[in-house]
């Protein structure tokens, strides 16, 4: 077969590309949502993970087969490429383990914090400090977590918070910090390297560590198969969502303008609180609905000038 003719592709116009992103957040969101069901019916957080690596696994594999392109990385690349995969496999494992614990749009609202400790992060790694208005901006949306957690309700009632929504909390805040190493490492240590051939690698390392995983039993239960037909439409239903997601923007990328359209992928934990109503019959209070839309305008603005990494992270996840 012939190595197909490597040509540059002009931008879609950009309400195309806009309504591109809408539709592949609200995919993601629907990946987070259809895990919930499934782990409500008995499936396991490696299962899940397994089915979705693995499905796109291989139709990434098919793609760069057929464009032919090369595995191999720079000198000193590998384990700079190993760590990602690893964080990312952390990283899928704590925000699964967060859905499965709290309300979707909950765990999605406290991982997408990830843009405040990327900034922190690579300040800390002798990067440029953070400027007036990234600092506004996060002590924004810390306010909107503040009213995101209902910690005014929680202070003000002797309930019990118990023990699951603490973890919960605490998985999708992991999730949020291992993520934002990721991005450190995407943007600093593998910037040499395609894209589409990080992407392989990324998801080929978590689909191994998560079989690991599962073969070694380190998470108890990680691998428990669905218990009726509900649960696995479920585990179904995120596969397709996720890798068709993945695919597209891995297809697309280039032709999005994504400097310019990337914010649009905010929708994400909106998408999912309506869908989580929808479906789950989760639902937040007024307060906790007003916390959202305040960290989603925070984090809007805050990513609106990195767009460009943020978007190529989503390629990679």
């Amino acid at each position: 077969m012939p190595r197909p003719t490597q040509s540059v592709s002009p931008p879609f116009p950009r309400h195309l590309a806009v309504i591109i992103l809408l539709c592949m957040g609200c995919a993601f969101a629907g990946n987070h949502v259809a895990a919930r069901v499934a782990f409500d019916d008995g499936a396991g957080v490696l299962l899940a993970i397994l089915m979705r690596s693995g499905g796109t696994l291989l139709v990434l594999a098919i793609l760069v087969l057929w464009q032919r392109q090369s595995l191999r990385l720079p000198a000193g690349a590998w384990r700079w490429q190993l760590l990602l995969g690893l964080l990312i496999t952390a990283q899928s494992l704590c925000l699964y383990s967060a859905v499965a614990r709290v309300p979707v749009a909950l765990a999605l609202l406290v991982a997408n914090v990830f843009p405040i400790l990327l900034a922190l992060l690579t300040w800390a790694l002798g990067g440029p400090r953070p400027t007036a208005r990234t600092a506004m901006l996060m002590g924004l949306i810390l306010v909107g977590l503040v009213f995101v957690l209902d910690v005014p309700g929680r202070l003000s009632t002797a309930a019990n918070v118990g023990p699951q929504w603490l973890l919960g909390v605490g998985l999708a805040f992991c999730a949020a910090s291992v993520f934002a190493c990721a991005l450190w490492i995407t943007d600093h240590k593998l910037p040499q390297v395609r894209g589409s051939v990080r992407s392989l690698l990324t998801i080929f390392i978590v689909f191994s560590s998560v079989n690991l995983a599962g073969l070694a039993d380190a998470l108890p239960g990680g691998l428990n198969l669905p218990a009726t037909s509900t649960g696995w439409l479920a585990l179904a239903t995120l596969v397709v969502l996720y890798g068709t997601g993945f695919i597209v923007l891995f297809i697309s990328v280039p032709r999005l303008d994504m400097p310019r359209n990337a914010p649009v992928m905010n929708i994400e934990p909106l998408a999912t609180l309506l869908m989580g109503w929808i479906v789950l019959d989760q639902m937040l209070s007024a307060g906790q609905i007003l916390g959202g839309t305040i960290v989603v305008t925070g984090i809007v603005l805050l990513t609106y000038r990195k767009s460009a990494i943020k978007a190529d992270a989503k390629a990679v996840v």
